[in-house]
C-alpha cells in the first residue's frame, strides 16, 4: 500500500524519505511542492531528481480528500462536503467552511467524524461519532481549500501578497484535542515554513475544556486558544456541555491561566452560544465576570443558530446587547459573531456532514428541556 505523504509533518516526511535511503533536504522539497505548491503529482516536482520521482510514484501518493459539495453562500462562505477515508464515496463526510471578511479569510476545519462529546446545543453531537481524522484528512481541508481558492502558490514566485486564507480555526466537527496526535501534527505543516507559514497567533484551536489536553499542547505546540464555555456555573454547565462533569471550572480556569504562560497571545477566547431564557440574563453575564475576574480573556458571543431537532432558540437582539454590555462595562472585550453562511447550515454549530454513527448514543432531539435548565440556573445562583 501506497503511503500518502499527506501524513506526515516534517519530522514523519524526513524519517520517511531516511527510510527510503534519502536526503533529509527531500522533505523538505516535497513538502513545499505539497503545501505550498498544492501539487499532488510527483512529476511536477521539477527540482526532485527524476529517478526519485519515478521511485515516489511507485511508493507514495499524496490523496487529498473527496469533493462531494460545494456551497457558495450569498455573503460569500464557502462550505465543502469532503468524503473521508475508504468510505469516502458512502457514508462519512466533514463539513469544511472559509469565511472571507475583508482583512482576512478564515479557514473553519473539522477534526473529527461526527463528535461523542455531546454538547445540548450543536449540530454535529446530534449525529454521533465515528472516527477521528487522520493528519491527512486534517491538513487536507487545508489543502483543499487551497487549491480551490486559487490561493497555492506558484513556484519560483516570492511569497508577496495577501493570503487568501490568512486564518485557521478548529472550530468544524468534533473535539480536536480528543483526537490530539493527529491536530498536532496538523498543526505543525500549517506552522511550517516549507508548508503553510502561519503565524502561531492565526491558528487557533477550540476545545470543549479537555484539561490535561491542553496543557499538553501548551508544551508541544502552543497556538491561539479558544475554549467552549457556554455557561458560567457547573451546574449550568453540566447540562450544556456534559465534559464540565469530568473537568469542572475551576480546573478548566486553572488550565488556561498555565496555558498563557507560553501562549502566542496574552488572552484566552472565550466562546458562549446565547440561548434564549437559558445563559442569556443579566445575572449569567455578572457570574461570567466573577468566574473570569483574574483571566486575561476576551469573549466571542454567539448567538444559537438554530437547526432542526433542537430544543433552543436564539435570543432577541436587545438580550443579545444587553449581555454584551455587562461585559463590557467591566471593561471586557465582548464580541458578538456575525452570523455567516447560515443559508447553507455554515454557520457555528449547524456543521453536521454525514456520519455513521458509532457510539450509540444518538438522541432523536437534542436539547436539555428549558425547565430542567432554568430552575438550575435559579438555584445556583440565588
Amino acid at each position: 500500500m501506497r503511503a500518502n505523504l499527506l501524513d506526515l509533518d516534517v519530522d514523519g516526511l524526513t524519517a520517511w524519505f531516511a527510510q527510503q535511503g534519502e536526503k533529509p533536504f527531500r522533505a523538505r522539497q516535497v513538502l513545499r511542492w505539497m503545501h505550498r505548491f498544492g501539487s499532488d503529482d510527483f512529476e511536477q516536482m521539477t527540482d526532485v531528481a527524476k529517478s526519485l520521482r519515478a521511485k515516489l510514484a511507485a511508493s507514495a501518493e499524496i490523496r487529498g480528500l473527496v469533493p462531494l459539495r460545494d456551497n457558495l453562500a450569498g455573503d460569500g462562505t464557502r462550505k465543502w462536503l469532503l468524503g473521508v477515508g475508504h468510505e469516502a464515496g458512502g457514508n462519512n463526510a466533514v463539513e469544511t467552511v472559509f469565511i472571507p471578511e475583508a482583512n482576512r479569510g478564515t479557514l473553519c476545519i473539522s477534526s473529527q467524524v461526527g463528535c461523542a462529546l455531546e454538547c445540548a446545543f450543536c449540530s454535529t453531537g446530534k449525529q454521533g461519532f465515528n472516527r477521528n481524522l487522520t493528519t491527512a484528512e486534517i491538513i487536507g481541508q487545508l489543502w483543499h481549500a487551497n487549491r480551490m481558492l486559487g490561493a497555492v502558490k506558484q513556484p519560483g514566485v516570492g511569497d508577496s501578497g495577501e493570503r487568501v486564507i490568512s486564518n485557521v480555526v478548529l472550530m468544524g466537527m468534533g473535539e480536536p484535542l480528543a483526537n490530539y496526535d493527529n491536530v498536532v501534527a496538523a498543526l505543525k505543516l500549517m506552522l511550517d515554513d516549507n508548508a503553510y507559514g502561519l503565524s502561531r497567533r492565526r491558528v487557533t484551536v477550540s476545545t470543549a475544556g479537555m484539561v490535561p489536553a491542553i496543557d499538553r499542547l501548551r508544551q508541544d505546540c502552543p497556538v491561539a486558544l479558544a475554549v467552549s464555555l457556554h455557561a458560567p456555573t457547573d451546574a449550568l454547565r453540566d447540562e450544556l456541555v456534559p465534559l464540565n462533569r469530568k473537568y469542572p471550572l475551576a480546573e478548566l480556569m486553572a488550565a488556561c491561566r498555565r496555558y498563557l504562560e507560553l501562549a502566542p497571545r496574552d488572552f484566552i477566547t472565550f466562546e458562549y452560544v446565547l440561548l434564549a431564557g437559558i445563559n442569556d440574563s443579566d445575572a449569567d453575564a455578572r457570574a461570567l465576570l466573577a468566574l473570569t475576574r483574574s483571566l486575561p480573556c476576551k469573549f466571542n458571543l454567539i448567538p444559537f443558530n438554530p437547526f432542526p431537532g433542537s430544543d433552543f432558540r436564539r435570543p432577541a437582539a436587545e438580550r443579545v446587547r444587553r449581555f454584551q454590555e455587562i461585559l463590557m462595562a467591566a471593561d471586557v472585550v465582548a464580541t458578538v459573531r456575525k452570523t455567516r453562511g447560515d443559508d447553507i447550515d455554515a454557520a457555528c454549530g449547524q456543521l453536521a456532514g454525514r456520519v455513521l454513527d458509532k457510539s450509540r448514543r444518538r438522541t432523536s432531539a437534542v436539547g436539555v428541556p428549558e425547565r430542567k435548565i432554568v430552575s438550575l440556573t435559579q438555584e445556583v445562583l440565588s
